[in-house]
């Protein structure tokens, strides 16, 4: 196989033409010292989900990642531990990877946005039911394993 070609149903999709974007598990303790995560609402979609971004162009996954979550949550984050990643289709039919990242909040608040209108701190099994996507779902997972 040729290098940088991937074979997927039949097709052959060039790395070069996969979509790529990073985002987070972003998590804090609340007042009474349990976990949350923070999902967040897009309108255009309706759907609840974890932040996440399509790299820039020359921008590092890592970068992407912090300036996705800002973007969208409002919140300063500092990266952990790498958690596993997604590989779809978007709704274009196009394949899509994305990293996570295990998200500290440093700062920040939440403000509505074109992209993002709500966000919830849930517990993480509330958080896994909230979820529109089982791929979210499997990322959370992973998360919770290792807190």
């Amino acid at each position: 196989m040729e290098e940088g070609v991937q074979e997927e149903s039949a097709r052959v999709v060039r790395l070069s033409d996969v979509i790529r974007a990073a985002g987070g598990v972003v998590w804090r303790r609340n007042e009474d010292g349990d976990l949350e995560v923070l999902l967040v609402h897009r309108p255009k979609y309706d759907d609840w989900s974890l932040p996440k971004g399509k790299l820039d162009g020359g921008e590092s996954w890592e970068d992407a990642a912090l300036r996705e979550v800002e973007e969208e949550t409002g919140f300063q984050v500092a990266l952990l531990d790498e958690l596993p990643s997604t590989d779809y289709h978007d709704r274009f039919g196009r394949p899509k990877h994305v990293r996570y990242w295990v998200m500290d909040v440093r700062g920040g608040e939440f403000e509505p946005n074109r992209e993002v209108d709500e966000v919830r701190w849930l517990p993480v099994d509330a958080a896994a039911e909230a979820l529109s996507y089982a791929r979210d779902r499997d990322v959370l997972e992973a998360f919770a394993a290792r807190s």
